[in-house]
């Protein structure tokens, strides 16, 4: 179906350690739908850092097919790979990764650079992406003026300014404190509220129920994959 914007068939990823043969996905078979937001699970060793490096277009499989917004990214070469990267997708981290000398404007505006985009439409892009996650008056802030929670925001507004198919966060609260990572789930939420396709890499449940879907991984195979409802206010009353 033309609403499908990733679709696993049979994923396997083997590694060799020595003279072992390490199988990190076992036949993975998934799909997820534009506008979804899936949270990825799974206990140390269940394949879930292989998962994310893949679905990121960081690794290529060993065998089996994967197709991203309509192209087969499974059989290219690196430098596909890293054009597919740059449009499709949206990196958030646990770490930030921001320049610290920068400002908020500049870090977000780092992609679009690399991109070859106009100094004017740079700013405007990147203006607009510091409004979605709430931080339009913090532009010209460097992190160290800068909360966690806030600095965060500004990975996620850099992630975005590219407008990507998919927004593919890993562990992104992992730095975070709980008010300060509830307070980010809350801009994963409106974003994928507003049309944004979400991918979570996490091994926190409590992190992983603000999606919507929950893949569990297993010794490299799904081992359950299971709605999420939303939250409902009626307990509030």
């Amino acid at each position: 179906m033309n609403d499908v914007i990733i679709r696993l068939r049979g994923i396997t990823r083997e590694y060799m350690m020595g003279a072992e043969c390490v199988q990190a996905l076992r036949g993975i078979d998934l799909e997820i739908r534009r506008n979804e937001y899936v949270a990825i699970m799974g206990p140390s060793g269940s394949g879930k850092s292989t998962m994310m490096n893949m679905l990121g277009c960081l690794d290529t499989p060993s065998a089996g097919q994967y197709w991203l917004n309509g192209h087969e990214v499974s059989q290219m070469e690196d430098d596909d790979l890293a054009r597919i990267r740059n449009v499709e997708i949206g990196f958030v981290f646990q770490t930030f990764n921001l320049l610290p000398r920068a400002s908020a404007m500049a870090n977000v505006e780092l992609p679009l650079v690399y991109a070859g985009v106009s100094a004017r439409d740079r700013r405007d892009r990147a203006a607009a992406a510091l409004t979605r996650v709430g931080l339009a008056d913090r532009m010209d802030h460097r992190p160290n003026e800068l909360s966690g929670g806030q600095r965060q925001r500004v990975a996620i507004a850099r992630a975005l300014v590219n407008e990507p198919s998919i927004l593919l966060a890993d562990e992104p609260t992992g730095n975070l404190d709980s008010a300060t990572s509830d307070e980010i789930m809350r801009v994963f939420g409106d974003l994928q509220a507003a049309g944004q396709t979400v991918i979570l890499v996490t091994h926190e449940p409590d992190i992983a129920e603000h999606a919507r879907r929950i893949v569990m991984l297993r010794d490299g195979r799904i081992d359950s994959d299971r709605a999420v409802a939303p939250a409902s206010c009626e307990a509030v009353a």
